[in-house]
């Protein structure tokens, strides 16, 4: 043995800390009382506690993120994985072989299957037929009679996403039995995340028959849609046909569960989520006469007495600042999770590997710390020289790193469309049985949104 073979003992790493646990959990349920009764009031005041703050669920440990910061390092990072208490819950609706479930390689795949439809060069093709549906709903607003805005939202939403992407005849009678069954199934969905009591949810109680027998019609309208294109030979130019050509790894057609969920997940999250921006739209240029004004003279300055078109949006800065605003306001996304992989650090905190994150872009699109004003909705701070100040990562309606949604060109374009075309020709009041509250699921939306539309 050597002097040169002899190396002092290497300290051991210093141990990182367990993040603060919350307080006010309640035995059995812990803190999934809380997000049941007050979920956004709750997460919202968890940033008191710091960055990275220990919830229970149940019996499970779960680690609350309220930084914009480690959010973002978090979706970037490899270390997390698409999973936790709201994937497992939605599980049920979207499968485990759509592309919003999975992870890795299929995940990889899916992508490359699905983003051409999504292309920026591609989207344009798309206009006339979302000119279309923005324009019918604006006629539908006008026949005199409140409109109910979440039937009305969930329409035009399935509509567009149909035509466009499956190239299909989506008539309003599926798009209604899409609507009423996705309310149910969201809102259900959403109570068996916070509170995980799997044997409950199996009872034969009322609720969980309706549960049931939504999610029954979700699935059944998806095999309608992708037996109706098997059956008629037809192989248009669009995302449906994409997939039953797709290939796995192996070279081999991919499966029929993975078509089923590839179609479940194009369907349903994304009409879920525009569908209650609309609504939330809808709801902001009823409370916000003056906003709603400018919109349309942005319009009229813009496209004189013609119809808006698709290719009138880009010029439309303030409409787009106030979908933008909306969007941070009121996101119909308002809570995600992901699960560590192996043990890791976030703000200085231990993550122990398969310990759940949650964090609310809700919270965080509201955190005083990153908005002045964080509470007033004001489109203009979205002007290039205001919207510089915005910390990174505090605005991601459409997440980022690989878990970026592939379709936030397309949300965006008919979101301002919409928001042009009806906005120009009417305003709006709410009537008396109206209750624009917010409704909490797996997504966020006015209760019920009652509208009259009067001329402008």
């Amino acid at each position: 043995m050597t002097v040169e073979s002899v190396k002092p003992a290497q300290p051991a790493a210093p141990q990182l800390p367990v993040p603060p646990l919350a307080g006010g959990g309640v035995p059995v349920l812990g803190h999934g009382w809380k997000l049941v009764r007050d979920p956004l009031g709750f997460l919202a005041r968890l940033r008191d506690h710091g960055d990275v703050v220990r919830l229970k669920l149940g019996p499970k440990t779960v680690y609350a993120l309220t930084s914009p910061a480690l959010t973002g390092a978090m979706a970037l990072s490899t270390d997390f994985k698409i999973d936790g208490p709201l994937w497992e819950s939605l599980e049920g609706l979207l499968g485990k072989e759509g592309v919003a479930t999975a992870n890795g390689p299929r995940h990889r795949r899916q992508r490359r299957t699905i983003q051409p439809a999504f292309r920026l060069d591609i989207i344009p093709e798309y206009g006339p037929i979302m000119e279309e549906e923005a324009r019918a709903l604006a006629e539908r607003m006008g026949s005199g009679e409140p409109v109910d805005c979440t039937s009305e939202s969930f329409r035009v939403a399935v509509r567009i996403a149909a035509r466009c992407l499956l190239r299909g005849e989506f008539m309003d009678e599926r798009a209604e039995r899409l609507s009423v069954a996705l309310a149910t199934v969201f809102r259900g969905m959403y109570r068996r995340m916070v509170i995980p009591a799997g044997p409950l949810y199996r009872l034969p109680l009322p609720a969980n028959r309706k549960f049931d027998r939504a999610l029954a019609d979700l699935h059944l309208l998806v095999d309608e849609i992708v037996a109706e294109r098997r059956g008629s030979g037809q192989k248009p130019d669009d995302l449906l046909t994409a997939l039953l050509e797709a290939k796995d790894e192996n070279g081999e057609p991919i499966g029929e569960q993975e078509i089923h969920d590839q179609v479940v997940a194009i369907l349903t999250p994304g009409s879920e989520t525009v569908a209650s921006t609309i609504m939330w739209l809808l709801q902001v240029l009823t409370e916000h006469p003056e906003h709603a004004a400018r919109v349309a003279e942005e319009v009229k300055s813009v496209v004189g007495d013609r119809p808006v078109a698709f290719d009138d949006v880009r010029k439309l800065s303030y409409t787009n600042n106030v979908v933008v605003e909306s969007m941070r306001l009121r996101p119909a996304v308002w809570i995600l999770t992901r699960r560590a992989v192996t043990e890791t650090e976030l703000g200085g905190y231990r993550i122990p590997a398969g310990a759940d994150i949650v964090y609310s872009p809700f919270a965080i699109q509201r955190d005083p710390r990153s908005y002045d004003g964080h509470l007033d909705f004001d489109p203009d701070r979205w002007l290039p020289e205001r919207a510089k100040d915005v910390p990174k990562h505090a605005m991601s309606p459409f997440s980022v790193g690989n878990r970026k949604c592939p379709s936030d060109h397309f949300s965006m374009a008919q979101l301002s469309l919409i928001t042009a075309t009806v906005a120009s020709r009417w305003r709006f009041e709410q009537v008396s049985e109206s209750n624009d509250a917010t409704r909490v699921g797996i997504t966020l939306r006015p209760y019920r949104l009652l509208l009259r539309a009067l001329p402008r």
